[in-house]
């Protein structure tokens, strides 16, 4: 039987008949693990589904065509803001409708959309839904249980379960000339389809801990996630429509500082400047390439995300001053952010 190696297994203590040994349970019942799994997945589905969305979206595309599209979307206030993705309402041209499992179908207008975290708030024209009750990412574990329930192919409240596959990952995002990276999303392992991008992820007590927005590949589904961070956007859209952000206009990666300061000031990596955007706050500064940034507005960046992470919105049109070394010296170099078009 060419391929195959046989080994001789070795008996323990006991084992003298060659018979395996008895598995050890240590009290622990398979049968009531997997029944405790099912209750906790059907609880979830029973609270959360009457506040998850089926979404129509008619949009144009090429050639003038008005085509129906299919998403899902999140209720978070009992007077109709829902939450979604940004690409499930993107070109949405005409009516955008919202049925719930009660039977219930409401027409939905666009309150704000951010491309560049990938979330959307729609108003219903309803009153008294069932609103979900947003989680806290950041307490999410690998291997935690999470539910996804939206409408995958059209197939609306479906319910799919699974566990938290890692955390950390990063998704690239993009609107018009702008990009962005998008930190902290969750990967999960609950079969998502074509249709789940803006339902929930939510996690054993219900609380809904993500919005899910792409399949990487099968058992590897992605979801933006619900924490401080998105909380914070999604209410500058339902108040003001849109999320402001400030930028400078430069092109970057980590670069380790030079021995002398890294000794000095006890720092190991700052951003170098690849590229100045034309006619940008950046270029205006006085900031040039193979410059190194040590900090912005008094706290230190060493690479690209935490660069990002600082341009918030309170610093559009504020003059502040970044660290920079430049052929071997440090300098400071003032720079007044303008507001990020998306």
């Amino acid at each position: 039987m060419a391929g195959l190696t046989f080994i001789d297994s070795l008996l323990g203590p006991g084992q003298a008949n060659g018979e395996p040994p008895e598995p050890a349970t240590d009290g622990f019942d398979e049968a009531e693990a997997l029944d405790a799994y099912s209750r906790a997945v059907v609880r979830v589905a029973e609270q959360l589904s009457p506040s998850v969305a089926n979404l129509r979206v008619s949009r144009r595309v090429r050639g003038g065509r008005v085509v129906d599209g299919g998403g899902s979307g999140v209720v978070i206030t009992p007077d109709g803001f829902l939450l979604t993705s940004a690409h499930v309402v993107a070109r949405a041209s005409g009516g955008t409708r919202a049925s719930f499992a009660d039977g219930r179908e409401v027409e939905l207008e666009l309150t704000g959309a951010d491309p560049l975290s990938d979330l959307a708030v729609l108003r219903a024209d309803a009153s008294e839904l069932a609103p979900a009750q947003l989680g806290d990412a950041e307490l999410l574990r690998v291997g935690q249980l999470v539910v996804a329930i939206g409408n995958p192919h059209g197939f609306g409240g479906s319910v799919t379960a699974g566990v938290v596959s890692a955390l950390g990952r990063s998704l690239p995002t993009r609107s018009r000339s702008a990009g962005r990276i998008v930190e902290n999303v969750i990967q999960t392992d609950a079969a998502l389809n074509p249709g789940n991008s803006g339902g929930a992820l939510a996690d054993g007590l219900g609380r809904v801990v993500g919005i899910n927005t792409a399949v990487a590949g099968v058992g590897l589904g992605l979801a933006i996630p619900i924490n401080s961070a998105t909380r914070t956007i999604v209410a500058a859209l339902m108040s003001d429509g849109r999320f402001r952000r400030a930028y400078i206009g430069i092109a970057g990666g980590s670069r380790p500082v030079p021995p002398r300061i890294a000794r000095e000031l006890g720092r190991e990596a700052g951003v170098e400047v690849v590229e100045v955007v034309e006619d940008s706050p950046a270029a205006r500064a006085g900031l040039r390439p193979e410059d190194l940034i040590l900090d912005v507005d008094g706290k230190p960046v060493e690479g690209a995300y935490d660069l990002q992470r600082l341009m918030v919105g309170e610093l559009i049109e504020r003059p502040i001053t970044a660290t920079v070394v430049r052929d071997g010296d440090r300098l400071s170099v003032v720079v007044v952010p303008a507001e990020l078009d998306v």
